[in-house]
């Protein structure tokens, strides 16, 4: 998988900072795997520019081997024999080397230079200040440690507050240019491979070589040798310091416990014990609190929901972590058959609902209804839920929806249970207008066609 898609956006945000006169300092972060490196190579392939990446060694090792690659980059002899106890001496014999071109900096993994030295972010600021930030030079600081690099670079109290041109926050690929990245495989077998991967491209390359999902599954995913069979134990690792609260959180939830009260009730604890939990899962946008989308304060709404996010831990929570026993004892089969029997109704069938929201956006832009709805989620009260659920509140229209993940074609059984739905749904009921989406990923029967072709407030999706 040897291709650049995506990132436009980040790609023209990079330019528009190399474009302008002086200098710029760009913050570049995400979790692990997502694709960091892999811009920026993209971005400085053709520019003058040092990529260093820092290790977890000590600051003074990272020093000195930033000295070297310093040294290579300008060709300066008199630094590579130098021992250097400054940084900025260095910086300061980047910036007086004559370049043809402006000059690039990058420093990869920036968190562990303030991890090893925790006073290193007041030392990048004073180099900025007298070296960098009156020159024609463009620095990115990048990171995969989310909380450390907001805290170093981005938080109010950090030296760097306000020094920063651009900030990017780098997030896992749409569905939507899975097909670019695989053309030749089926629609199913790309929400399949999104289901597991959620978008992010070293998981993609790991799942994506074999056709099947579940050989590639086996492969990549029940074998302890696998980096991606102890995946999110290494991520939040790095992340936080009480890893098995935090494993505790999410496996609850991974098991269908969605509401705080639920959650608390398993793990014998006060529902104001797991505030600080939650909040940092969804910080690092592991999980997400939902309510329905027609809650006209979010915030404060008491409906609230959690659910997991990134698509890989939810399925890892769901398939290997109960499973591990198995595995590690040379029975990973048992685990596979697990999966093969779970995967579409616990995994790929909820993923699919969050594809086709992804979609809903798309449609809303390019004219799919005669109003642009300004909100789109699920809707849910008492016992009625429905997928999806997109509102227009400056003209009362809302429009409901429902995805089948099914190998069959989708009938007008499926219509007729929404449309007796849409009485349960308490928003502007005297005044608005009801418009129904159908998604199916194995198209629709005739009798639905036809009397879709005939109703202009029905849509089908396939």
């Amino acid at each position: 998988m040897n291709k650049f898609i995506d990132r436009d956006s980040e790609m023209e945000i990079l330019q528009n900072e190399y474009d302008r006169n002086g200098s710029s300092l760009v913050i570049l972060y995400g979790r692990r795997r997502v694709g960091k490196t892999t811009l920026i190579s993209e971005f400085i392939k053709d520019k003058s520019a040092l990529f260093f990446l820092v290790s977890e060694e000590s600051e003074v090792q990272n020093r000195a081997d930033f000295k070297n690659k310093a040294a290579e980059f300008i060709d300066n002899d008199l630094l590579r024999g130098a021992s250097v106890q400054d940084w900025n001496i260095i910086f300061k014999a980047i910036m007086n080397t004559p370049f043809a071109k402006k000059p690039i900096i990058v420093i990869d993994e920036f968190q562990y230079l303030g991890k090893s030295n925790p006073a290193f972010p007041s030392v990048f600021q004073r180099i900025w200040e007298e070296t960098l930030k009156d020159r024609s030079v463009m620095v990115i600081l990048c990171g995969s440690l989310i909380s450390m690099m907001e805290s170093q670079t981005l938080a109010y109290n950090s030296p760097l507050y306000g020094r920063r041109t651009a900030q990017i926050r780098l997030k896992q690929i749409p569905f939507r240019y899975y097909k670019q990245f695989f053309p030749q495989k089926s629609e199913r077998q790309l929400i399949e491979l999104y289901s597991v991967t959620g978008g992010v491209p070293k998981y993609i390359e790991a799942l994506a070589e074999c056709d099947d999902i579940y050989t590639a599954i086996k492969k990549s995913v029940l074998n302890p040798m696998s980096y991606l069979y102890d995946e999110p134990h290494f991520l939040l690792q790095q992340e936080v310091s009480e890893i098995g609260s935090y494993f505790s959180v999410i496996r609850a939830i991974a098991a269908g416990n969605s509401k705080l009260s639920a959650i608390a009730s398993l793990l014998e604890v006060k529902s104001t014990s797991l505030t600080k939990y939650l909040k940092t899962l969804i910080d690092l946008d592991i999980l997400e609190r939902e309510v329905p989308v027609t809650e006209d304060n979010p915030q404060k709404s008491k409906k609230g929901l959690y659910k997991i996010k990134d698509n890989y831990i939810r399925f890892w929570f769901a398939f290997v972590y109960p499973n591990m026993s198995f595995i590690e004892s040379g029975h990973a089969e048992i685990a596979a058959g697990k999966i093969r029997d779970g995967l579409v109704s616990r995994q790929t069938a909820f993923v699919y609902e969050d594809i086709c929201r992804e979609r809903m956006w798309e449609l809303n832009t390019s004219g799919a209804w005669p109003f642009l709805f300004s909100r789109v989620g699920r809707y849910w009260s008492g016992n009625t839920e429905i997928d999806i659920a997109a509102i227009d509140p400056d003209d009362a229209n809302i429009i409901l929806g429902e995805c089948k993940y099914w190998n069959e074609p989708v009938g007008l059984n499926v219509l007729r249970d929404l449309e007796e739905k849409t009485k349960d749904v308490d928003w502007h009921r005297n005044t608005r207008k009801v418009w129904y989406v159908l998604f199916s990923v194995s198209g629709f029967t005739p009798e639905l066609e036809e009397l879709a072709a005939k109703r202009e407030d029905i849509l089908l999706v396939s």
